[in-house]
């Protein structure tokens, strides 16, 4: 008669948190960088809407012939928040020859290194923000 030894088959405590540190550290470089991208992809909704507000804006000037008294909101142009609802949308400054527009994060988006987006009647596209980020890398 032969005797079985059952050898005990499983991970060692080590094994676990040898583990657990490899996922903590996979999770801890992937996550940010995940968390850039999603911001990068919403800030389609800012350029979008602000250069739909420009055309209605261009609208408006070519009815009346100055852009003064353009608003937002219900009974105005455009919304004040974007589609996807990441931006909040003003009109910063109107003269009877020129207009800007912004888009400023709300929400999840607040924390984006491009912070605001700005758009001018002459096509100049612009960001504030203190990260050092181009406008044309926000604008991409």
């Amino acid at each position: 008669m032969t005797m079985h030894r059952w050898r005990n088959q499983g991970f060692t405590l080590i094994e676990v948190m040898i583990a657990l540190v490899v996922i903590a550290l996979l999770s801890a470089l992937a996550y940010p960088s995940y968390q850039q991208q999603v911001a990068k992809g919403r800030r389609t909704d800012a350029k979008q809407s602000l250069l739909e507000l420009s055309q209605r804006m261009e609208r408006f000037y070519t009815e009346r012939g100055t852009y003064v008294g353009a608003a937002l909101g219900n009974t105005g142009l455009y919304p004040t928040v974007s589609p996807g609802g990441y931006y909040d949308l003003s009109i910063t400054a109107q003269t009877a020859d020129g207009f800007t527009v912004q888009a400023a994060p709300r929400g999840s988006q607040v924390g984006d290194a491009c912070a605001s987006f700005l758009y001018n009647q002459v096509g100049d596209q612009t960001v504030s923000n203190d990260a050092g980020l181009s406008a044309v890398k926000c604008w991409q």
